[in-house]
């Protein structure tokens, strides 16, 4: 493996600044290094891969620091793994996350290190692994950690005055410039930031909710259900079974269940991680009375509608 000495398995972050100082603010400098640390951990994650992490100290020219990426594994596949994961980092963090890990691991791959790899009887192991990556490409593009991880350090930055730009490269173990280095301007840092947390909500046309305390009242109160299994608290948007339940129309027994068109809301924290902060019921398809279905009126009209789409689809085809 001593042979080997070429492929990038380092991450240089290099901070510049407005003036000639070579010193930052060590909150900024340490959030901003955790943001980095955890994208590089959530990426070996999600590749399966055990890692260690090394830093060295500060270099010369604004602020330099560097993150080593080591296989615990210390076999040639373990070193063509760190080279993925140091690429796929730097990029994730310098461009707009649009299936660009494909690319990535293209241009990995054509590495001629890795070259030299493959005349050492290892092209099955390579060809195996690059398959397995790019399996994995969609779910590292989309992944919600990355983008809040990568939000959350723009956002730092945005908000320090003194650093007016920063360069990601992707080094060698001698700290040569492996790939060629991207810089990051001021100006550019707000189109990484997220703009709100809330994420795309999850939508359940036929939600099943047996519904556990109603509100009879006119107002903004939540009613409670078991849905899936656990309780929750939902708001009920259906102005027309509201209608129903305080006219009285619908009795409510034990056991009362609805079959809803049910929106849950999600928001990603700081840490990346999902949380749940709501739940809608936009829409009463039917209710049970004795285990027997009574479709609601907007229930009726929305099944007509589907059974409408469904035929005029079939029609086209």
């Amino acid at each position: 493996m001593n042979n080997i000495k070429n492929i990038g398995n380092t991450i240089e972050i290099h901070y510049c600044f407005n003036d000639v100082s070579h010193s930052m603010d060590a909150f900024v400098l340490n959030r901003c290094n955790y943001e980095a640390l955890n994208i590089i951990k959530e990426v070996s994650r999600l590749l399966s891969v055990e890692i260690i992490i090394e830093t060295e100290p500060f270099g010369d020219g604004g602020l330099r620091t560097w993150f080593k990426i080591l296989a615990k594994e210390e076999k040639k596949k373990a070193i063509i793994l760190t080279a993925v994961i140091s690429s796929l980092c730097t990029t994730l963090i310098v461009a707009p996350l649009s299936k660009i890990t494909e690319i990535v691991i293209e241009k990995i791959f054509e590495d001629s290190e890795l070259k030299e790899l493959e005349k050492e009887k290892l092209q099955l192991d390579i060809e195996k692994l690059k398959k397995e990556i790019n399996q994995k490409a969609e779910e590292i593009d989309n992944n919600v950690v990355i983008r809040k991880r990568k939000s959350n350090f723009y956002e730092t930055l945005d908000k320090y005055p003194k650093v007016n730009q920063v360069q990601f490269i992707l080094c060698s173990d001698s700290k040569e410039s492996v790939y060629q280095d991207v810089t990051i301007y001021k100006n550019e840092f707000p189109k990484f930031i997220l703009v709100s947390d809330d994420l795309e909500p999850n939508e359940n046309d036929e939600a099943i909710i047996e519904i556990i305390s109603p509100v009879l009242k006119k107002g903004r109160y939540k009613w409670t259900g078991i849905y899936n299994g656990e309780k929750i608290s939902f708001n009920m948007l259906s102005n027309e079974f509201k209608t129903l339940i305080q006219n009285g129309e619908v009795e409510f027994k034990n056991g009362f269940s609805i079959n809803c068109a049910l929106t849950t809301r999600k928001r990603v924290d700081n840490e990346g991680n999902i949380n749940i902060i709501g739940f809608d019921v936009t829409r009463v398809n039917n209710y049970f009375l004795n285990d027997n279905p009574i479709e609601t009126a907007e229930g009726r009209q929305h099944r007509k509608q589907k059974e409408a789409e469904k035929l005029q689809l079939k029609l086209f085809d």
